[in-house]
């Protein structure tokens, strides 16, 4: 919108942002730790016990980002479109097993990665035993001498409690600020 010399545009009127209820401090600290350990986990290249933190029938969905102007009113994240990551539980299994496979030469030496975790938020469903989290990461993979590969953004994840109590990760959406892929690969979970 163009204003001629001398007019004011009219100001928006600030509102309250729609806040869910609360969850419990038990449930935000459960929640994080539970975040913070998944990251380590896959630092350390435990590939199946990260398997093992999600459910059976989890969505891990990445995605492609397309930069448009605010004008352009098409979806911003569209799942007909392409995704770095459209994944149910046979295809992370597939992946992880190719992580681990002596010849997967990519991982030969193996990628030194690194996942900041942050800014998370914990919002209850309408479901007892799940629970919406957001949160932002930074995940930093070395590789070789002197690669160095950085990836940023946000994530949405539907927890699920199991029957054993432990949370479990039934749908993470992952929204990077890259509209081009600067690594090489994406060998990498997040």
């Amino acid at each position: 919108m163009k204003f001629a010399m001398g007019e004011t545009p009219a100001l928006k009127k600030p509102i309250a942002p729609q806040l869910a209820p609360m969850p419990s401090m038990a449930l935000v600290f459960e929640v994080s730790q539970f975040l913070y350990r998944e990251a380590r986990i896959l630092d350390e290249e435990r590939y199946e016990e990260w398997l093992g933190m999600m459910t059976d029938d989890i969505h891990y969905w990445m995605p492609g980002i397309q930069a448009r102007h605010r004008k352009d009113k098409t979806p911003r994240l569209d799942p007909k479109r392409m995704a770095f990551f459209d994944d149910d539980m046979l295809n992370l299994r597939r992946r992880v097993t190719r992580f681990m496979d002596p010849t997967a030469w990519a991982e030969d030496p193996p990628t030194r990665a690194c996942h900041v975790i942050s800014n998370i938020e914990v919002e209850m469903t309408d479901k007892p035993d799940e629970f919406k989290a957001y949160s932002a990461f930074i995940n930093c993979r070395g590789r070789g001498e002197a690669e160095e590969f950085w990836l940023t953004g946000r994530r949405s994840d539907i927890l699920r409690r199991s029957n054993d109590g432990t949370l479990r990760i039934a749908s993470r959406e992952i929204v990077i600020t890259q509209t081009v892929l600067l690594a090489k690969n994406l060998n990498v979970f997040l």
